[in-house]
C-alpha cells in the first residue's frame, strides 16, 4: 500500500521550486478519507523563508476536507532517507497520531518505515494544550 504514496512524493517532487537550495523534496500524504494529497518544497528568494513538501501536502488535504493523516511519504533527490525536518514533525503531528507511519524514500522505493512517535517522541499534544 506504501508503493502509491511512493509514487506520488515522487511524482510531487518534480514540481519543487528549490533554485536556492537545489534541493527538491516531495510528500504524499494518505488522510483518513483515503485521498492522497501531495506537496512539494517551494523556496524563494527570502530564502529560507519558502516552505517545506510536508507542510504542503497537509494544506493540501486541509483545503481538500481531509483533518487526518494516516501515513506519509517523503522523498528528497540528493538525499535518500530524509527524514522531515523539526519543524514539519511538529506540523505532522498536529494532524496524525502516535502509530501514524512515516515512510522514507529513495528513488527506488520506500526504505525506512518508522511511526510518528519514533519520530518525534515527546511532541506537543494538541489533547495537553487545548
Amino acid at each position: 500500500m506504501s508503493h502509491d504514496l511512493f509514487e506520488a512524493a515522487r511524482g510531487a517532487m518534480a514540481f519543487a521550486h528549490a533554485p536556492y537550495s537545489k534541493f527538491p523534496v516531495g510528500a504524499a500524504i494518505r488522510a483518513e478519507d483515503g485521498k492522497i494529497y501531495t506537496g512539494a518544497n517551494v523556496e524563494n528568494l527570502s530564502f529560507p523563508q519558502g516552505w517545506c513538501a510536508e507542510p504542503t501536502a497537509i494544506s493540501h488535504m486541509i483545503m481538500g476536507g481531509a483533518k487526518k493523516i494516516v501515513e506519509m511519504a517523503v522523498i528528497a533527490e540528493k538525499l535518500p532517507l530524509c527524514p522531515p525536518c523539526g519543524g514539519c514533525r511538529q506540523k505532522i503531528a498536529e494532524f496524525a497520531s502516535k502509530e501514524t507511519r512515516i515512510y522514507l524514500c529513495d528513488e527506488a522505493g520506500v526504505k525506512k518505515t518508522m511511526t510518528m512517535d519514533e519520530m518525534l517522541p515527546f511532541s506537543f499534544e494538541t489533547e495537553m494544550l487545548g
